[in-house]
């Protein structure tokens, strides 16, 4: 039996679905990643937004992230005049105190879930407004925030979201959940009433490439965000499908790769480079890609075939 169509391709940026009657929002497939920046986080994002990045991940984790550092960092692309607010796509996450430094954390580690997520959300409103004007926390939103990880329990979870949905639309303009499993997010999403948009996961032979949650995001208006797409995958980059993709679109092996991920249906990527050239070739990869699909659409669907092979991925018949 031959196998259904793959969905279309979107080689720019998807469209978030619209939450309690707001307009809706896009989210440009590339979100530049923060994590382990440390003191390098203002700098590296003012680059990525001047070499096209529109979209920027952090989170409320300082073991991890300097959520202030990407704040001043955006801050400063503002004044420049490189990019307004309006433009952009800013994420970030509510992590709980099993994934805090215990000597750092923007919350009380022995208040309620619930004080734990008004503190979070607090000091990310503060360190992502839109200028460093004390007063424009005032106006400030958060176009995703993400629950980092399923907390303990489900009601523990449920807690925390229902502290996030009291923010939604207007503070907080779409919910979404990381390091998340299949039935963990079906659960969730029959329980809450503002449900999961995206779902950032590691994208790796690890969960299976996580082939039946994003059959299921794909049917269920969910995007998709990799991480961990280059680090944890060595042999795909490696591999003859990629470096054919690399050969043909002149374009690096790593980019090829991210391509064929986006290619996969209703997915973005996490990128986190910070080299400026790197940064300018992987934005101007997937336009490269989207032609050559057009141009030689027999080599592309065997090329995309193989890598669906690859990491044992199966569109539903």
């Amino acid at each position: 039996m031959a196998r259904s169509a793959m969905p279309k391709i979107s080689w720019d940026r998807h469209l978030l679905r619209s939450v309690q009657n707001a307009p809706p929002a896009t989210l440009p497939v590339f979100i530049y990643g923060t994590a382990w920046k440390k003191d390098r986080t203002a700098d590296l994002v003012h680059q990525a937004l001047d070499a096209g990045f529109r979209a920027i991940d952090t989170a409320a984790q300082p073991k991890h992230y300097r959520e202030d550092l990407v704040g001043e960092g955006i801050h400063r692309a503002i004044r420049d005049g490189a990019i307004r607010r309006e433009d952009l796509h800013i994420q970030t996450k509510f992590t709980s105190v099993n994934g805090q430094n215990p000597d750092d954390m923007p919350y009380d580690p022995n208040a309620s879930v619930t004080d734990q997520v008004h503190a979070s959300i607090k000091s990310s409103l503060e360190h992502l407004r839109s200028s460093d004007a004390p007063e424009s926390v005032n106006d400030a939103y958060i176009d995703m925030l993400i629950l980092h990880s399923p907390l303990p329990t489900m009601s523990q979870t449920l807690e925390a979201w229902s502290v996030f949905e009291t923010y939604v639309p207007h503070r907080i303009r779409n919910l979404g959940i990381s390091n998340c499993t299949l039935p963990l997010l079906r659960e969730l999403s029959s329980l809450v009433k503002v449900k999961p948009a995206v779902v950032q996961n590691r994208f790796y032979g690890g969960t299976q490439f996580d082939v039946p949650l994003r059959s299921y995001c794909r049917d269920n208006d969910i995007i998709y965000q990799s991480f961990w797409t280059l680090t944890a995958n060595p042999e795909l980059v490696q591999s003859d499908t990629i470096q054919l993709l690399a050969s043909r679109t002149e374009i690096s092996p790593a980019a090829a790769l991210y391509c064929l991920v986006l290619a996969l249906g209703n997915t973005t990527l996490l990128n986190g480079t910070c080299n400026r050239g790197r940064m300018e070739a992987d934005l101007t990869a997937p336009e490269k890609v989207g032609r050559f699909s057009q141009e030689h659409p027999g080599v592309w669907q065997r090329v995309l075939e193989n890598f669906q092979q690859l990491i044992g991925d199966r569109v539903a018949l």
